[in-house]
């Protein structure tokens, strides 16, 4: 789905030269129709739509790229108008687009070297995910991969099998999700889903705290981000602390950590100590011990 190296080299030359000619129209096609595609998908993230969609021969599939600060979703309207029709829905092209998002949210546009089927595994599996909430099938959802994708990988691209097996991975975390939601009456009980693991001591080194976590709907509840990123709950009483979690990193230059319970629920820790669930809505605050 994105270019390779050469391209990723010289996109910036090129897309320089383009803006220049096309100004901030936005131009649609069968991709995206009378849609705001672009504001759906970020809806469904609880994110803030701070990408710029371009339609352009330039490219010859999609691409995401960065140029001059700005995040830039690139598309052909005629390959996707192609991938429709040769998938027959339209969700296709839409899960082109939530693809080279995914590659920006999950930071591998920060990154020099051109595509990597790491990272491309990643962006297929957050398509997935965003297809899922938007009310796509598995089937939509997997339909542009399976007519692009090649049987067998390469150095930049996995095979078709392996691609969309994390498409299906998203869609069903997401699906996970709105299946929990439904059957919930606090869907942000977030000290719930942290604690999942009886109670044990923290055995080895001494401790020493290096945060506070502060639950917006249990302000009192004492949790603490230790040495080693594990996250631990203090009883009312001080004398038992049980280990809850843990904070591991992410590629995500907004989000650069998650917060993972032992069922491998998550939150996701903004640069500025926010917390947040997977619907962008904060439920905690990291902070200093003091």
């Amino acid at each position: 789905m994105t270019q390779n190296r050469i391209f990723r080299r010289f996109a910036g030359l090129l897309l320089a030269g383009w803006l220049l000619l096309t100004g901030n129209a936005f131009a649609q096609s069968s991709a995206t129709g009378t849609r705001d595609v672009l504001r759906e998908i970020t809806d469904v993230v609880g994110l803030k739509p701070r990408f710029e969609l371009r339609a352009t021969t330039e490219v010859q599939n999609a691409a995401a790229v960065v140029y001059g600060g700005k995040r830039y979703l690139l598309y052909n309207p005629e390959f996707v108008s192609a991938v429709n029709k040769a998938g027959r829905t339209d969700w296709a092209g839409i899960s082109i687009l939530a693809h080279e998002m995914g590659h920006h949210l999950n930071g591998h546009t920060l990154r020099a070297g051109g595509s990597q089927p790491a990272d491309e595994l990643e962006a297929d599996e957050f398509s997935g995910f965003v297809l899922r909430k938007m009310g796509a099938s598995l089937a939509e959802a997997q339909t542009a991969m399976a007519v692009i994708s090649d049987d067998e990988g390469s150095e930049t691209h996995p095979g078709r099998a392996p691609r969309l097996k994390s498409i299906s991975d998203g869609w069903k975390r997401a699906n996970d999700q709105i299946v929990a939601s439904t059957h919930s009456t606090a869907p942000s009980a977030a000290p719930v889903a942290l604690a999942s693991r009886p109670a044990q001591p923290v055995a080895g080194s001494p401790v020493k705290v290096l945060g506070k976590i502060t639950f917006r709907s249990n302000p009192d509840a004492q949790y603490y981000l230790i040495n080693g990123l594990k996250v631990v709950r203090l009883d009312e009483d001080s004398s038992t602390v049980e280990v809850v979690g843990r904070l591991t990193r992410s590629t995500s230059a907004s989000f650069p950590y998650i917060l993972v319970d032992e069922q491998d629920n998550r939150l996701y820790v903004s640069a500025r100590g926010g917390v947040f669930n997977n619907r962008g809505q904060q439920v905690a605050l990291l902070s200093d011990p003091s």
